[in-house]
């Protein structure tokens, strides 16, 4: 059974399981809350309650129970393999793929893909249903995913994340004529009160608020659309998808964040994780890669030069 260490700051407020959840991005807030349910988590060695606050200071244990046997099939699914070794390897997701099995997808995923490649060697910190993922990106957005093939690179992934220090700069393509050249979102993000299965921006002190930061710059301007690069500093789930349409200008192709009549040839929101960039988690080296615009983003690009140019 593995062990992790957290120890509280002097600012750190708030409920303990949010806090955990943001301490260790390898596991979502509801995991970390059946840990504490079953006294997987403690403070001075005595189990913490569910609804606990915070204490500054003090340090917390959360016992990561043994992975229990993986739950979702391996599958012989075709992978665009960027980088690999013992530790890791760097996927390069295509669009219309879900990167974990979960209701209404039980297979055809790339975790499916990955335990036939990997052939087990995978972390376990993820549960059963999500060996070896590190982060996550949406169902249609494609790009650079980096997968962990142990606990010990798992881990240090997750601290890299947590504070940071992992290079992700995604390329998309938004509505409208972005004002500046370059700007930045910062905007609380988490899951909206009126519809539970979308994200929103709330206000810094709402329940499961997280902060969120998106840093953008304008690449290209068609008149009615603009291609834009987003450096993401934190990685909340949808976040450039609804940070760029709080802005006024979602993405193409969005049919959750976007207008009704959203631009239904591209199968979703336009946009790629291009950049990925992170520290060895066993050499202590620097590696970053970068994937080349797919063909459905590409296409789109064309056609919007050939159409401002016309």
């Amino acid at each position: 059974m593995e062990q992790l260490e957290f120890t509280a700051a002097a600012g750190d407020t708030g409920r303990l399981d949010a806090w955990l959840a943001a301490q260790c991005p390898a596991l979502s807030r509801s995991a970390l809350q059946n840990l504490i349910e079953q006294g997987c988590v403690t403070k001075g060695a005595a189990p913490v309650n569910k609804k606990e606050k915070v204490v500054p200071g003090a340090v917390y244990t959360v016992e990561l129970p043994d992975p229990q046997p993986i739950e979702a099939r391996p599958q012989n699914i075709p992978l665009d393999i960027v980088y690999e070794d013992d530790d890791l390897l760097v996927v390069n997701k295509p669009k219309g793929m879900v990167v974990h099995p979960a209701p209404g997808n039980p297979d055809g995923t790339l975790v499916n893909a990955l335990l036939y490649h990997c052939a087990g060697q995978l972390s376990g910190i993820g549960g059963a249903i999500r060996p070896g993922i590190v982060h996550r990106i949406d169902k249609d957005t494609s790009g650079l995913l980096v997968v962990a093939k142990n606990d010990a690179a798992h881990q240090a992934l997750s601290e890299q994340m947590s504070v940071h220090s992992i290079h992700r700069v995604y390329h998309a393509v938004a509505y409208g004529n972005l004002k500046d050249d370059e700007g930045f979102v910062e905007k609380w993000l988490g899951r909206d009160p009126r519809d539970r299965k979308k994200m929103a921006v709330l206000a810094d002190n709402a329940v499961g608020a997280k902060y969120a930061y998106t840093g953008w710059q304008v690449l290209e301007r068609y008149g009615n659309f603009t291609y834009i690069a987003c450096k993401l500093k934190t990685g909340r789930t949808h976040q450039i998808r609804v940070h760029m349409a709080s802005t006024g200008h979602p993405l193409a192709g969005d049919a959750v964040y976007g207008p009704k009549n959203c631009i239904k040839s591209l199968n979703g929101q336009c946009l790629h994780a291009k950049e990925l960039g992170f520290v060895h988690p066993r050499t202590g080296e620097w590696m970053q890669f970068d994937s080349p615009l797919p063909p459905y983003f590409a296409d789109f690009i064309t056609r919007l030069r050939k159409e401002h140019r016309a």
